[in-house]
Protein backbone atom coordinates (compact mmCIF):
# COMPACT_ATOMS: atom_id res chain seq x y z
CA UNK A 1 0.00 0.00 0.00
CA UNK A 2 1.24 3.47 -0.86
CA UNK A 3 0.89 6.40 1.53
CA UNK A 4 0.97 10.19 1.53
CA UNK A 5 2.79 10.87 4.80
CA UNK A 6 6.19 11.49 3.20
CA UNK A 7 8.13 11.08 -0.02
CA UNK A 8 10.67 9.35 2.23
CA UNK A 9 8.30 6.38 2.31
CA UNK A 10 9.09 5.52 -1.32
CA UNK A 11 11.75 2.99 -2.20
CA UNK A 12 14.81 3.31 -4.43
CA UNK A 13 14.08 4.13 -8.05
CA UNK A 14 15.30 1.41 -10.47
CA UNK A 15 18.04 3.51 -12.06
CA UNK A 16 19.56 4.46 -8.71
CA UNK A 17 19.41 0.84 -7.54
CA UNK A 18 21.08 -0.34 -10.74
CA UNK A 19 23.92 2.15 -10.23
CA UNK A 20 24.32 1.01 -6.63
CA UNK A 21 24.53 -2.63 -7.69
CA UNK A 22 27.01 -1.76 -10.45
CA UNK A 23 29.21 0.04 -7.92
CA UNK A 24 29.03 -2.96 -5.62
CA UNK A 25 30.09 -5.28 -8.43
CA UNK A 26 32.99 -3.09 -9.54
CA UNK A 27 35.52 -4.52 -7.11
CA UNK A 28 37.66 -2.70 -4.58
CA UNK A 29 37.70 1.09 -4.60
CA UNK A 30 39.56 3.65 -2.46
CA UNK A 31 37.68 4.82 0.63
CA UNK A 32 36.47 8.17 1.98
CA UNK A 33 35.49 9.64 -1.36
CA UNK A 34 38.65 8.96 -3.33
CA UNK A 35 36.85 6.37 -5.46
CA UNK A 36 36.08 6.74 -9.15
CA UNK A 37 32.32 6.75 -8.58
CA UNK A 38 32.37 9.75 -6.27
CA UNK A 39 34.70 11.67 -8.53
CA UNK A 40 32.50 10.90 -11.51
CA UNK A 41 29.34 12.08 -9.77
CA UNK A 42 31.01 15.31 -8.64
CA UNK A 43 32.00 16.02 -12.23
CA UNK A 44 28.48 15.16 -13.38
CA UNK A 45 27.01 17.65 -10.90
CA UNK A 46 29.42 20.34 -12.11
CA UNK A 47 28.25 19.66 -15.66
CA UNK A 48 24.62 19.80 -14.55
CA UNK A 49 25.01 23.23 -12.95
CA UNK A 50 27.41 24.47 -15.65
CA UNK A 51 29.95 25.74 -13.15
CA UNK A 52 32.98 24.68 -11.18
CA UNK A 53 31.76 23.95 -7.65
CA UNK A 54 32.75 21.93 -4.61
CA UNK A 55 30.55 18.90 -3.95
CA UNK A 56 30.26 16.86 -0.76
CA UNK A 57 27.97 13.98 0.20
CA UNK A 58 26.29 13.43 3.56
CA UNK A 59 23.85 10.86 4.86
CA UNK A 60 20.80 13.06 5.38
CA UNK A 61 19.23 16.49 5.05
CA UNK A 62 19.69 17.46 8.68
CA UNK A 63 23.44 17.08 8.36
CA UNK A 64 23.47 18.81 4.97
CA UNK A 65 21.67 21.92 6.21
CA UNK A 66 23.26 22.06 9.64
CA UNK A 67 26.84 21.64 8.45
CA UNK A 68 26.40 23.94 5.46
CA UNK A 69 25.02 26.70 7.67
CA UNK A 70 27.75 26.11 10.25
CA UNK A 71 30.34 26.67 7.53
CA UNK A 72 28.80 30.10 6.85
CA UNK A 73 28.45 31.26 10.46
CA UNK A 74 30.34 31.93 13.61
CA UNK A 75 28.62 31.19 16.92
CA UNK A 76 27.69 34.86 17.38
CA UNK A 77 25.97 35.10 13.99
CA UNK A 78 22.33 34.52 13.07
CA UNK A 79 20.50 32.84 10.20
CA UNK A 80 17.35 34.38 8.71
CA UNK A 81 14.70 31.84 7.75
CA UNK A 82 10.96 31.55 7.27
CA UNK A 83 9.01 30.67 10.39
CA UNK A 84 7.94 27.37 8.79
CA UNK A 85 11.41 26.47 7.50
CA UNK A 86 12.51 22.91 8.14
CA UNK A 87 15.65 24.08 9.95
CA UNK A 88 13.40 25.91 12.41
CA UNK A 89 10.67 23.34 12.93
CA UNK A 90 12.21 19.91 12.31
CA UNK A 91 15.98 19.80 12.77
CA UNK A 92 16.08 19.32 16.56
CA UNK A 93 18.40 22.30 16.95
CA UNK A 94 20.93 20.86 14.50
CA UNK A 95 21.95 24.17 12.89
CA UNK A 96 22.44 25.78 16.29
CA UNK A 97 24.37 22.80 17.60
CA UNK A 98 26.80 22.44 14.69
CA UNK A 99 27.38 26.20 14.43
CA UNK A 100 28.15 26.44 18.12
CA UNK A 101 25.15 28.62 18.85
CA UNK A 102 24.16 30.66 15.78
CA UNK A 103 20.61 31.84 16.34
CA UNK A 104 17.77 31.32 13.88
CA UNK A 105 15.80 34.53 13.29
CA UNK A 106 12.40 33.72 11.79
CA UNK A 107 10.10 35.81 9.63
CA UNK A 108 6.53 35.27 8.45
CA UNK A 109 5.59 35.24 4.80
CA UNK A 110 2.66 34.11 2.70
CA UNK A 111 2.90 30.75 0.93
CA UNK A 112 5.84 29.76 3.13
CA UNK A 113 8.19 32.23 1.44
CA UNK A 114 10.63 34.83 2.70
CA UNK A 115 10.50 38.27 1.10
CA UNK A 116 13.16 40.95 0.66
CA UNK A 117 11.16 43.25 2.95
CA UNK A 118 11.04 40.62 5.71
CA UNK A 119 14.80 40.10 5.45
CA UNK A 120 15.45 43.83 5.51
CA UNK A 121 13.25 44.22 8.61
CA UNK A 122 15.24 41.59 10.50
CA UNK A 123 18.63 42.91 9.42
CA UNK A 124 17.79 46.48 10.42
CA UNK A 125 15.94 45.61 13.63
CA UNK A 126 19.08 46.09 15.69
CA UNK A 127 22.78 46.66 15.08
CA UNK A 128 24.20 46.63 18.59
CA UNK A 129 26.68 44.13 19.93
CA UNK A 130 24.03 42.49 22.14
CA UNK A 131 22.17 41.14 19.09
CA UNK A 132 23.32 38.12 17.05
CA UNK A 133 24.71 39.53 13.83
CA UNK A 134 22.76 38.39 10.73
CA UNK A 135 25.03 36.43 8.43
CA UNK A 136 22.97 34.07 6.27
CA UNK A 137 19.61 33.94 4.52
CA UNK A 138 18.29 30.43 3.95
CA UNK A 139 15.52 29.53 1.50
CA UNK A 140 13.60 26.27 1.37
CA UNK A 141 13.02 25.25 -2.27
CA UNK A 142 10.40 23.94 -2.68
CA UNK A 143 8.91 25.37 0.51
CA UNK A 144 7.48 23.56 3.49
CA UNK A 145 3.96 24.24 2.20
CA UNK A 146 4.57 22.95 -1.31
CA UNK A 147 5.08 26.29 -3.06
CA UNK A 148 8.09 27.30 -5.16
CA UNK A 149 10.26 30.42 -5.26
CA UNK A 150 10.40 31.84 -8.79
CA UNK A 151 13.66 32.89 -10.43
CA UNK A 152 12.73 36.52 -9.87
CA UNK A 153 11.95 35.96 -6.19
CA UNK A 154 15.30 34.29 -5.58
CA UNK A 155 17.16 37.02 -7.41
CA UNK A 156 15.40 39.69 -5.36
CA UNK A 157 16.23 37.93 -2.09
CA UNK A 158 19.83 37.39 -3.14
CA UNK A 159 20.11 41.06 -4.08
CA UNK A 160 19.07 42.27 -0.62
CA UNK A 161 21.30 39.59 0.93
CA UNK A 162 24.35 40.77 -0.98
CA UNK A 163 23.56 44.39 -0.16
CA UNK A 164 23.49 43.47 3.50
CA UNK A 165 26.60 41.25 3.26
CA UNK A 166 24.67 38.04 3.88
CA UNK A 167 25.36 34.63 2.34
CA UNK A 168 22.52 32.74 0.67
CA UNK A 169 21.89 29.09 1.49
CA UNK A 170 19.23 26.94 -0.14
CA UNK A 171 17.63 23.95 1.56
CA UNK A 172 16.89 21.90 -1.54
CA UNK A 173 15.50 18.72 -0.02
CA UNK A 174 12.92 18.95 -2.83
CA UNK A 175 15.03 21.01 -5.21
CA UNK A 176 14.25 18.62 -8.06
CA UNK A 177 10.53 19.28 -7.64
CA UNK A 178 11.15 23.02 -7.82
CA UNK A 179 13.20 22.73 -11.01
CA UNK A 180 10.53 20.53 -12.56
CA UNK A 181 7.79 22.97 -11.54
CA UNK A 182 9.56 26.05 -12.88
CA UNK A 183 10.91 24.27 -15.98
CA UNK A 184 14.18 26.18 -15.78
CA UNK A 185 17.83 25.19 -15.84
CA UNK A 186 18.99 24.34 -12.29
CA UNK A 187 21.66 27.03 -12.51
CA UNK A 188 18.98 29.70 -12.98
CA UNK A 189 17.60 29.26 -9.47
CA UNK A 190 20.95 28.70 -7.80
CA UNK A 191 24.30 30.33 -8.52
CA UNK A 192 23.12 32.47 -11.42
CA UNK A 193 20.46 33.91 -9.10
CA UNK A 194 22.92 34.52 -6.24
CA UNK A 195 22.78 31.31 -4.18
CA UNK A 196 26.11 30.49 -2.51
CA UNK A 197 25.40 26.98 -1.17
CA UNK A 198 22.79 24.41 -2.15
CA UNK A 199 21.81 21.28 -0.25
CA UNK A 200 20.59 19.14 -3.16
CA UNK A 201 18.20 16.46 -1.94
CA UNK A 202 18.36 12.99 -3.40
CA UNK A 203 16.62 10.82 -0.81
CA UNK A 204 13.15 12.20 -1.55
CA UNK A 205 13.76 11.84 -5.29
CA UNK A 206 14.54 8.12 -5.42
CA UNK A 207 17.89 7.57 -3.71
CA UNK A 208 18.36 5.10 -0.88
CA UNK A 209 20.27 7.65 1.21
CA UNK A 210 22.39 10.74 0.72
CA UNK A 211 22.27 14.45 -0.03
CA UNK A 212 24.77 16.60 -1.91
CA UNK A 213 26.13 19.82 -0.42
CA UNK A 214 27.20 22.06 -3.29
CA UNK A 215 29.31 25.16 -2.73
CA UNK A 216 29.06 27.49 -5.70
CA UNK A 217 31.32 29.88 -3.82
CA UNK A 218 34.25 27.51 -3.44
CA UNK A 219 35.97 29.72 -0.86
CA UNK A 220 33.19 28.82 1.58
CA UNK A 221 34.09 25.13 1.33
CA UNK A 222 37.50 25.51 2.94
CA UNK A 223 37.76 22.96 5.76
CA UNK A 224 34.22 21.65 5.09
CA UNK A 225 35.62 18.13 4.78
CA UNK A 226 36.82 18.40 8.37
CA UNK A 227 33.29 19.33 9.46
CA UNK A 228 31.96 16.21 7.77
CA UNK A 229 34.50 14.01 9.48
CA UNK A 230 33.92 15.52 12.92
CA UNK A 231 30.14 15.20 12.54
CA UNK A 232 30.32 11.52 11.59
CA UNK A 233 29.18 12.28 8.03
CA UNK A 234 32.29 11.15 6.15
CA UNK A 235 31.29 7.77 4.73
CA UNK A 236 34.16 5.30 4.45
CA UNK A 237 32.46 3.47 1.55
CA UNK A 238 31.47 6.75 -0.07
CA UNK A 239 30.73 5.13 -3.43
CA UNK A 240 27.56 3.61 -2.05
CA UNK A 241 26.21 7.11 -1.33
CA UNK A 242 27.50 8.73 -4.51
CA UNK A 243 27.00 6.01 -7.13
CA UNK A 244 23.16 6.03 -6.99
CA UNK A 245 23.31 9.71 -7.95
CA UNK A 246 24.50 8.61 -11.39
CA UNK A 247 21.26 6.69 -11.77
CA UNK A 248 19.35 9.91 -11.07
CA UNK A 249 21.50 12.30 -13.07
CA UNK A 250 21.98 10.24 -16.23
CA UNK A 251 19.18 10.77 -18.74
CA UNK A 252 17.60 13.32 -16.36
CA UNK A 253 15.89 10.64 -14.29
CA UNK A 254 15.89 13.11 -11.38
CA UNK A 255 13.68 15.46 -13.39
CA UNK A 256 11.42 12.67 -14.59
CA UNK A 257 10.91 11.51 -11.02
CA UNK A 258 10.18 15.04 -9.84
CA UNK A 259 7.78 15.77 -12.68
CA UNK A 260 5.84 12.63 -11.90
CA UNK A 261 5.60 13.44 -8.19
CA UNK A 262 4.47 16.97 -9.03
CA UNK A 263 1.87 15.66 -11.46
CA UNK A 264 0.47 13.35 -8.80
CA UNK A 265 0.15 16.32 -6.40
CA UNK A 266 -1.69 18.27 -9.09
CA UNK A 267 -4.00 15.32 -9.63
CA UNK A 268 -4.65 15.11 -5.89
CA UNK A 269 -5.49 18.81 -5.69
CA UNK A 270 -7.84 18.54 -8.67
CA UNK A 271 -9.67 15.60 -7.15
CA UNK A 272 -10.06 17.32 -3.77
CA UNK A 273 -11.44 20.53 -5.25
CA UNK A 274 -15.19 20.73 -4.94
CA UNK A 275 -15.54 18.19 -2.13
CA UNK A 276 -17.77 19.66 0.56
CA UNK A 277 -15.83 20.28 3.77
CA UNK A 278 -12.40 20.06 2.10
CA UNK A 279 -10.19 23.05 1.35
CA UNK A 280 -6.85 23.01 -0.46
CA UNK A 281 -4.80 25.47 1.59
CA UNK A 282 -2.00 26.38 -0.85
CA UNK A 283 -1.70 26.21 -4.61
CA UNK A 284 0.46 23.10 -5.09
CA UNK A 285 3.55 23.74 -7.17
CA UNK A 286 5.76 20.88 -6.01
CA UNK A 287 4.84 17.41 -4.81
CA UNK A 288 2.84 18.40 -1.71
CA UNK A 289 -0.83 19.14 -1.18
CA UNK A 290 -2.02 20.76 2.03
CA UNK A 291 -5.70 20.29 2.66
CA UNK A 292 -8.10 21.02 5.47
CA UNK A 293 -10.12 17.87 6.12
CA UNK A 294 -12.90 17.51 8.67
CA UNK A 295 -11.30 15.90 11.75
CA UNK A 296 -13.70 12.98 11.64
CA UNK A 297 -12.82 12.33 8.00
CA UNK A 298 -9.09 12.46 8.71
CA UNK A 299 -9.50 9.98 11.53
CA UNK A 300 -11.65 7.69 9.42
CA UNK A 301 -8.95 7.66 6.73
CA UNK A 302 -6.35 6.70 9.31
CA UNK A 303 -8.63 3.97 10.59
CA UNK A 304 -8.69 2.61 7.06
CA UNK A 305 -4.88 2.41 7.11
CA UNK A 306 -3.91 5.61 5.27
CA UNK A 307 -0.88 7.44 6.65
CA UNK A 308 -0.41 11.22 6.39
CA UNK A 309 0.71 14.04 8.65
CA UNK A 310 -1.36 16.84 10.12
CA UNK A 311 0.77 19.98 10.10
CA UNK A 312 -0.87 23.37 10.03
CA UNK A 313 -3.71 24.14 12.41
CA UNK A 314 -6.68 21.95 13.10
CA UNK A 315 -7.50 19.86 10.05
CA UNK A 316 -4.48 20.89 7.97
CA UNK A 317 -3.16 17.67 6.42
CA UNK A 318 0.01 17.32 4.36
CA UNK A 319 -0.30 14.89 1.46
CA UNK A 320 3.09 14.11 -0.12
CA UNK A 321 3.49 12.44 -3.48
CA UNK A 322 6.62 10.57 -4.51
CA UNK A 323 8.43 9.45 -7.65
CA UNK A 324 6.48 6.18 -7.59
CA UNK A 325 3.01 7.39 -6.51
CA UNK A 326 0.43 5.73 -8.72
CA UNK A 327 -2.49 7.69 -10.20
CA UNK A 328 -4.85 4.97 -9.02
CA UNK A 329 -3.61 5.47 -5.43
CA UNK A 330 -4.47 9.17 -5.66
CA UNK A 331 -7.85 8.37 -7.18
CA UNK A 332 -8.66 5.85 -4.47
CA UNK A 333 -7.63 8.20 -1.65
CA UNK A 334 -9.62 11.12 -3.07
CA UNK A 335 -12.64 8.91 -3.69
CA UNK A 336 -12.62 7.75 -0.07
CA UNK A 337 -12.46 11.36 1.12
CA UNK A 338 -15.39 12.25 -1.14
CA UNK A 339 -17.43 9.31 0.16
CA UNK A 340 -16.65 10.10 3.80
CA UNK A 341 -17.55 13.78 3.36
CA UNK A 342 -20.83 12.84 1.71
CA UNK A 343 -21.81 10.34 4.41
Amino acid sequence: MQHFASDNYAGICPEALAALIEANNSGHEPAYGDDSWTQGVCDRIRDLFQTDCEVFFVFNGTAANSLALASLCQSYHSVICHELAHIETDECGGPEFFSGGSKLLTAPGIDGKLTPDAIEAIVTRRADIHYPKPKVVTLTQSTEVGTVYSVEEIRAIAAIAKRRHLKVHMDGARFANAVASLNVHPSEITWRAGVDVLCFGGTKNGLPVGEAVIFFDKALAVDFAYRLKQAGQLASKMRFISAPWLGLLNNDVWLRNARHANAMAQLMAERLEGIDGVKVMFRPQGNAVFAELPPAVAQALRNKGWKFYQFIGSGGCRLMCAWDTLPETVEQFAAEIRALCAA
